[in-house]
Protein backbone atom coordinates (compact mmCIF):
# COMPACT_ATOMS: atom_id res chain seq x y z
CA UNK A 1 0.00 0.00 0.00
CA UNK A 2 3.06 2.22 -0.08
CA UNK A 3 1.78 4.06 -3.16
CA UNK A 4 2.03 7.83 -3.01
CA UNK A 5 -1.22 9.65 -2.58
CA UNK A 6 -2.02 12.47 -4.93
CA UNK A 7 -4.20 15.53 -4.47
CA UNK A 8 -7.10 14.01 -6.43
CA UNK A 9 -7.19 10.91 -4.21
CA UNK A 10 -7.19 13.02 -1.05
CA UNK A 11 -9.84 15.31 -2.51
CA UNK A 12 -11.98 12.28 -3.42
CA UNK A 13 -11.73 10.83 0.09
CA UNK A 14 -12.59 14.25 1.53
CA UNK A 15 -15.67 14.45 -0.68
CA UNK A 16 -16.76 10.98 0.45
CA UNK A 17 -16.51 12.28 4.02
CA UNK A 18 -18.52 15.37 2.99
CA UNK A 19 -15.48 17.62 3.59
CA UNK A 20 -14.12 20.34 1.36
CA UNK A 21 -10.60 21.76 1.50
CA UNK A 22 -8.87 24.70 -0.08
CA UNK A 23 -5.83 24.11 -2.29
CA UNK A 24 -3.57 25.20 0.58
CA UNK A 25 -5.23 22.72 2.93
CA UNK A 26 -4.85 19.93 0.38
CA UNK A 27 -1.14 20.76 0.06
CA UNK A 28 -0.88 20.33 3.83
CA UNK A 29 -2.99 17.16 4.14
CA UNK A 30 -1.52 15.09 1.28
CA UNK A 31 1.87 14.55 2.99
CA UNK A 32 0.17 14.03 6.36
CA UNK A 33 -2.06 11.29 4.95
CA UNK A 34 0.94 9.70 3.18
CA UNK A 35 2.71 9.56 6.56
CA UNK A 36 -0.34 7.89 8.12
CA UNK A 37 -0.47 5.28 5.34
CA UNK A 38 3.24 4.60 5.87
CA UNK A 39 2.57 3.94 9.56
CA UNK A 40 -0.05 1.36 8.61
CA UNK A 41 2.46 -0.22 6.23
CA UNK A 42 4.89 -0.55 9.16
CA UNK A 43 2.17 -2.14 11.31
CA UNK A 44 1.48 -4.73 8.60
CA UNK A 45 5.11 -5.89 8.91
CA UNK A 46 4.72 -6.77 12.61
CA UNK A 47 4.55 -10.52 13.27
CA UNK A 48 1.35 -11.11 15.21
CA UNK A 49 1.44 -14.90 15.04
CA UNK A 50 -0.07 -16.30 18.23
CA UNK A 51 -1.45 -12.95 19.38
CA UNK A 52 -5.15 -13.14 20.14
CA UNK A 53 -7.30 -10.43 18.60
CA UNK A 54 -8.23 -7.70 21.07
CA UNK A 55 -11.75 -6.33 20.95
CA UNK A 56 -11.44 -3.99 23.92
CA UNK A 57 -8.64 -2.50 25.99
CA UNK A 58 -10.29 -3.36 29.31
CA UNK A 59 -12.40 -6.10 30.85
CA UNK A 60 -15.13 -3.58 31.66
CA UNK A 61 -18.61 -4.39 30.40
CA UNK A 62 -21.09 -1.74 29.36
CA UNK A 63 -23.86 -1.35 31.85
CA UNK A 64 -27.04 -0.72 29.94
CA UNK A 65 -30.25 0.64 31.31
CA UNK A 66 -33.75 0.49 29.97
CA UNK A 67 -34.45 3.36 27.58
CA UNK A 68 -37.58 4.94 28.98
CA UNK A 69 -39.28 8.01 27.55
CA UNK A 70 -40.11 10.54 30.23
CA UNK A 71 -42.52 13.41 29.69
CA UNK A 72 -40.79 16.69 30.32
CA UNK A 73 -42.40 19.88 31.51
CA UNK A 74 -43.34 22.52 28.95
CA UNK A 75 -40.94 24.90 30.72
CA UNK A 76 -37.95 22.56 30.31
CA UNK A 77 -38.89 21.83 26.70
CA UNK A 78 -39.09 25.53 25.89
CA UNK A 79 -35.74 26.17 27.62
CA UNK A 80 -34.18 23.54 25.37
CA UNK A 81 -35.73 25.04 22.25
CA UNK A 82 -34.62 28.53 23.29
CA UNK A 83 -31.01 27.32 23.35
CA UNK A 84 -31.18 25.64 19.95
CA UNK A 85 -29.68 27.61 17.04
CA UNK A 86 -32.73 26.94 14.85
CA UNK A 87 -36.17 25.47 15.49
CA UNK A 88 -39.20 24.67 13.40
CA UNK A 89 -42.68 23.59 14.54
CA UNK A 90 -41.48 23.00 18.10
CA UNK A 91 -38.53 20.83 17.03
CA UNK A 92 -34.79 21.46 16.78
CA UNK A 93 -33.83 21.92 13.13
CA UNK A 94 -30.49 20.44 12.09
CA UNK A 95 -28.69 20.42 8.74
CA UNK A 96 -29.15 17.40 6.48
CA UNK A 97 -26.24 14.97 6.58
CA UNK A 98 -27.52 12.59 3.93
CA UNK A 99 -28.10 14.09 0.50
CA UNK A 100 -29.37 10.95 -1.19
CA UNK A 101 -26.27 10.42 -3.30
CA UNK A 102 -24.90 6.93 -3.71
CA UNK A 103 -21.25 8.01 -3.28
Amino acid sequence: MAANLDREQVKHVAELAKLSFTDAELDKFVPQLEAIVELFDQLEEVDTTGVAPMTTATDEVNVMREDVAVKSSDELRQALLDNAPETENGLIKVPAILDGSED
